[in-house]
C-alpha cells in the first residue's frame, strides 16, 4: 500500500466568502497551480503562526491594561483608560493582601476552583510582599495571573489547533479577538475557558472519562462549564455515544463534588457566598432585562420596571427562558438531518444562558469565543460580533464614568451598544442553526469530508477517530 498523503489544509481566502474578498486586494485567493508545502508541513507552519499571533495579542492585552497595574487609580484612570481590572481590585478586597486564606478566613464570590487559584497565586504574593516591602504586591499579583492565565491561553489555543488540523486558520479567529484582546484579565474566566476546551478535545479523542473531569474543574472554577454537559447528554440519545455521555457526566459530577465537598464541610459559609451572592444580584447593565428598563419609550411602560423589586421572581423566569432554550437546542438535535457537532450545541446553550441571564459582564464574551470558532468559523459574521463586543467595551466604561458623575455620552448610546451585542449573538446563533439544519453549509463538515471532528458519532469515520483527520487510504479502510 502507498504511504497516506497528509490530510489537505484548508485555504480560507478559497472557503471563505468574506476573506476572499479581502484577498482581492493582494491579488486574490491562491491559485490552483501555486506550489505550497505538504499538508502535514503546512499545518504546522500555520499552527506556529496562529500559536504566534495569541502571544501577540495577550501581550498587547497587558500593554492595554498597564496604566492600572500600580493600582494607583486616582481621577477614575481605570475607567478613563478603560484599563480596569477585578484581578487587581479583588487582591485586596478578598484579603488576600492580608494574606487570608480564601473560605477558610474570607469568603469568596467565586466558586471554589477559582478562588483556589487566586489564593494559590495570591498568597505567596503576600508573603513575598512582607519579605520585600518595597514591592507592589498588587501589581506583582496582577502579572502573575495574567502571566498564568496566558499560559492557560495559549495551551487552549493548541488545543483547538489539534481539532482543527485541516481548518488551522480557523484558530486565528480566536488568537486575533478583539474582544480576548480587551478583556483577556479582566477576570478569571480563561481559566474556565481552558477547562473547556481541554474538555472538548479529550471527547474528541474519545475520553469520556477525562472528558468529564476536565469539564467539572471547569464547572467548579465558573458554572458555565457545566452546561456543555447538556449538549453532551443530547448527542449521547442521537449518535449512540449514550454509555460516553454517562461516563463523562459521572466523572464531571465526581471530579466537581472532590473539589467542593472539603470546602462545603469545613467552611459552609463561605462555600455558600457564591450562590447567595448570584441569587441576590440586581439587573446589570447591558442584559435584555437593562434593555427592558432604560431602552427609549420601552422604560416608560407600565410594569417594566417592576423585575427591580422581585428579583426572585426574575432569577425563576430567567431559569424557565433558559429551560425552553434547551429544550429548543434539544428539538434541533432530533430534527437535524445528521447530528450536530457539540460545539454547534454549546455556542446555542451558553448563548441562550447569556441572552437570558440579569447578568452579562464584558469579560463573559470569551466564554463564547471557543465555541465560536469551533462552531462556526466565518469570518464575516465573526467579526461583525466582535465590532460589536469593541462598541460595547468602550460604551461600558462610558457608562462607568458616567455613573461616577462625568457623563460622557447619552445613556441611549449605552443601550444601542448593548442592544447591537445581544443582536449579533443571536445572529451568530442563527447562522449555527441553519449550519445544523444544513449541513452542507457547514465549513467544518464540508473540509472534513461530511464528518465530524469533535468526536460526535461513532459510526463516522472522521468522528471514530477522535478528532485525528484520516488520510485517504485510511478512510476507505474505516468505512470498509
Amino acid at each position: 500500500m502507498r504511504p497516506a498523503a497528509p490530510p489537505p489544509v484548508d485555504q480560507p481566502a478559497r472557503s471563505d466568502e468574506f476573506v476572499r474578498g479581502l484577498s482581492e486586494a493582494i491579488g486574490g485567493p491562491l491559485g490552483t497551480h501555486a506550489t505550497r508545502s505538504s499538508g502535514g508541513a503546512r499545518y504546522y507552519t500555520v499552527a506556529r503562526i496562529v500559536l504566534a499571533l495569541v502571544c501577540l495579542t495577550l501581550a498587547a492585552h497587558w500593554v492595554q491594561k498597564s496604566p492600572c497595574q500600580d493600582g494607583a487609580w486616582s481621577d477614575l484612570k481605570q475607567y478613563r483608560e478603560m484599563c480596569y481590572t477585578d484581578v487587581l481590585a479583588l487582591y485586596y478586597n478578598e484579603g488576600l493582601s492580608d494574606g487570608k486564606i480564601p473560605y477558610a478566613q474570607h469568603p469568596v464570590e467565586y466558586p471554589v476552583l477559582t478562588g483556589a487559584f487566586m489564593g494559590l497565586l495570591g498568597l505567596p504574593v503576600h508573603q513575598l510582599g512582607k519579605d520585600h516591602p518595597e514591592i507592589n504586591q498588587g501589581q506583582w499579583f496582577y502579572n502573575t495571573n495574567a502571566l498564568v492565565l496566558g499560559g492557560l491561553t495559549i495551551a487552549s489555543v493548541a488545543c483547538m489547533l489539534a481539532l482543527r488540523r485541516r481548518r488551522p486558520w480557523d484558530v486565528a479567529l480566536f488568537a486575533l479577538s478583539p474582544a480576548l484582546f480587551l478583556t483577556a484579565t479582566v477576570n478569571w474566566d480563561l481559566l474556565a475557558v481552558a477547562f473547556a476546551v481541554f474538555g472538548l478535545y479529550a471527547w474528541a479523542k474519545r475520553h469520556p472519562v477525562l472528558a468529564g473531569v476536565l469539564l467539572g474543574l471547569g464547572t467548579a472554577a465558573k458554572l458555565w462549564p457545566g452546561f456543555l454537559f447538556i449538549p453532551l447528554l443530547l448527542l449521547g440519545l442521537r449518535a449512540r455515544r449514550f454509555p460516553d455521555t454517562l461516563v463523562a457526566g459521572t466523572a464531571g459530577i465526581v471530579a466537581w463534588t472532590a473539589v467542593n465537598l472539603p470546602v462545603l464541610f469545613g467552611y459552609s459559609e463561605s462555600w455558600w457566598t457564591f450562590f447567595k451572592f448570584n441569587n441576590s444580584r440586581a439587573i446589570d447593565w447591558g442584559t435584555l432585562w437593562y434593555l427592558g428598563e432604560h431602552f427609549p419609550f420601552i422604560g416608560s411602560l407600565p410594569g417594566v420596571n417592576w423585575f427591580d423589586g422581585h428579583i426572585g421572581v426574575l432569577n425563576l423566569v430567567t431559569y424557565a427562558l433558559f429551560g425552553l432554550c434547551c429544550v429548543g437546542v434539544g428539538v434541533l438535535v432530533f430534527v437535524a438531518p445528521q447530528p450536530p457537532r457539540l460545539a454547534q450545541l454549546g455556542f446555542l446553550v451558553l448563548a441562550g444562558f447569556l441572552v437570558f441571564s440579569k447578568v452579562w459582564s464584558q469579560q463573559y464574551v470569551l466564554w463564547l469565543l471557543p465555541l465560536a470558532v469551533l462552531a462556526r468559523p466565518r469570518w464575516g459574521v465573526f467579526l461583525a460580533w466582535q465590532a460589536a463586543e469593541v462598541l460595547y467595551f468602550c460604551a461600558f466604561y462610558g457608562e462607568l464614568m458616567a455613573a461616577s458623575g462625568r457623563q460622557i455620552f447619552p445613556e441611549t448610546v449605552f443601550d444601542l451598544a448593548a442592544l447591537a451585542r445581544l443582536v449579533t449573538v443571536v445572529v451568530f446563533a442563527g447562522y449555527v442553526v441553519r449550519d445544523i439544519l444544513r449541513p452542507e453549509r457547514d465549513a467544518v463538515r464540508t473540509s472534513y469530508g461530511g464528518g465530524d471532528p469533535d468526536g460526535g458519532v461513532l459510526n463516522d469515520p472522521f468522528g471514530s477517530l477522535g478528532g485525528r483527520e484520516p488520510f485517504p487510504d485510511e478512510a476507505v479502510l474505516t468505512r470498509a
